[in-house]
């Protein structure tokens, strides 16, 4: 951030350090007339005013702008000095004005300031010009009266870069939003509100029709560039890589981001204000990357694209069979790491395979996206002998830099000995049974309605005999 400050903020002044850093914030009073104005100031003592955030929005009041301030005082061989950044707000109405509490972050603090009510009365009558010496800004009558501000040209701009102007179907490409300021630049000016603009921004800029590996910039530092034969420091303040999900062209539009630009004092003076709080919004130009789709293959639709390689594992490369062992397929290199999918795994009655254990590792750095996708298997092999699992295990994706389709095989051998176990499950599942009965068994199809009938005259048979038993016994 101190770079940030050394290369944006720039103006003539003269530094003086103490033993310590205080800051404060202090409101104006709390009755004024309608045609006074208030005023929040920031003060920091015995260190610079580096950076503090946007002054709050109050309900009533109207902002005027931001002032600045320097003093410093030698008493006793002891030096201090203070800097204060001086907001002015004008009441639009009489009556109480309410000022809710707030947050401000002051060279990397955060300052809470209680709220407070504020009287907005009748307007008061012009100021005595023969008020008393003591009344006077001793600054302003030294140096003669008020203050001209100018405006001074800036050397700098916003872009939306590229590092590709054209791409197929799911090949990546980085794009960078940035804020570019001139060597030669001699314009104060600052970030403000970055994260509420930096949402709005997003919103317009980021393609609908893409799978986006955003790098998450947290800290804005400067960084030397050269453009055409021009130094610049570049503040990178979005960076992404993209990868387009079909052959539609994507265009970034224009985009605005609004910094805060000081307007500086004619006439500089070591007491006096020596520059004024305004904005600027910088606007960027439009910019379009081209897709093409993917040259003809089978498998167009549902391969990978970028630069990959293969690191296999086998556990163990002499088993038996039933023996279970497993093999790990790790797909590494620079692309859409998380598009990419398991391989396709030739199934036979030589082995069982167990859907895989995945995970995977993503790095987003010096613009570019690399990691690992890795799919650990579970197999048993079911019949001796010599296999390469090469025939068994394959992954196909497209190389945007040879503009070649290419396939990721096993090197692996496995050699496999014992008896075959293919038919083991038919064995443990025997229906010689059923089948030995089938000369034996009558094909004659009986009515369902004879069968019930059977049943119920069984019943009634049944019925009747323990019915003659009991007559005889009580008869007996």
């Amino acid at each position: 951030m101190q770079k940030l400050i050394a290369s944006i903020l720039f103006f003539t002044c003269v530094s003086f350090w103490s033993h310590g850093q205080d800051i404060q914030v202090s409101l104006g009073p709390d009755e004024i007339g309608e045609n006074q104005a208030w005023t929040i100031t920031i003060t920091v003592n015995n260190d610079r005013l580096k950076a503090y955030d946007k002054f709050p929005d109050i309900n009533g009041f109207q902002k005027r702008g931001v002032s600045s301030q320097r003093q410093s005082s030698n008493i006793n061989g002891q030096v201090s000095f203070s800097e204060s950044a001086v907001m002015t707000y004008a009441p639009q109405a009489q009556g109480v004005i309410n000022v809710p509490s707030f947050k401000l972050k002051v060279n990397d603090q955060v300052i809470s300031v209680p709220g407070k009510k504020v009287k907005v009365g009748a307007a008061v009558k012009a100021v005595d010009p023969f008020r008393s010496l003591f009344d006077r800004d001793p600054a302003r009558d030294f140096f003669g009266g008020e203050t001209e501000f100018v405006d001074v040209k800036e050397d700098a701009l916003l872009a939306i870069t590229t590092n590709k102007d054209e791409v197929y179907v799911g090949e990546g490409f980085t794009t960078t939003l940035s804020f570019l300021v001139a060597d030669n630049n001699r314009a104060p000016m600052q970030f403000h509100d970055l994260g509420k603009q930096l949402t709005d921004i997003l919103k317009k800029l980021r393609p609908s029709n893409c799978w986006e590996e955003n790098f998450n910039i947290e800290n804005i530092e400067g960084e030397s560039i050269e453009i055409g034969g021009k130094g610049y420091t570049q503040y990178k303040i979005y960076q992404a890589t993209f990868y387009p999900l079909n052959a539609q062209s994507i265009t970034f539009p224009s985009v605005g981001l609004e910094m805060i630009k000081f307007k500086v004092a004619k006439n500089p003076s070591f007491f006096g204000q020596n520059r004024k709080e305004d904005y600027k919004t910088f606007q960027s130009k439009p910019k379009t990357v081209r897709v093409k789709e993917l040259p003809p293959h089978p498998m167009r639709d549902a391969v990978a694209v970028g630069n990959y390689k293969l690191d296999e594992r086998l556990a163990s490369t002499n088993l038996g069979t039933g023996q279970s062992v497993s093999y790990e397929f790790n797909v590494y290199g620079e692309g859409n790491i998380s598009g990419i999918e398991k391989p396709n795994v030739k199934k036979d009655n030589s082995f069982d395979f167990y859907e895989p254990n995945i995970k995977q590792n993503v790095s987003r750095e010096n613009n570019r996206v690399t990691g690992s996708k890795s799919f650990t298997y579970f197999m048993i092999p079911k019949e001796p002998g010599k296999y390469n699992l090469g025939d068994y295990f394959q992954w196909v994706f497209f190389n945007p830099g040879t503009k070649k389709y290419d396939t990721l095989k096993s090197k692996q051998l496995l050699t496999v000995t014992g008896e075959s176990q293919t038919n083991s499950a038919i064995e443990s599942n025997d229906t010689g049974s059923f089948y030995s009965r089938i000369e034996s068994a009558d094909n004659t199809l009986l009515s369902s309605t004879k069968g019930d009938w059977m049943k119920i005259g069984l019943n009634i048979f049944i019925l009747l005999a323990l019915g003659g038993a009991a007559y005889l016994v009580f008869k007996k």
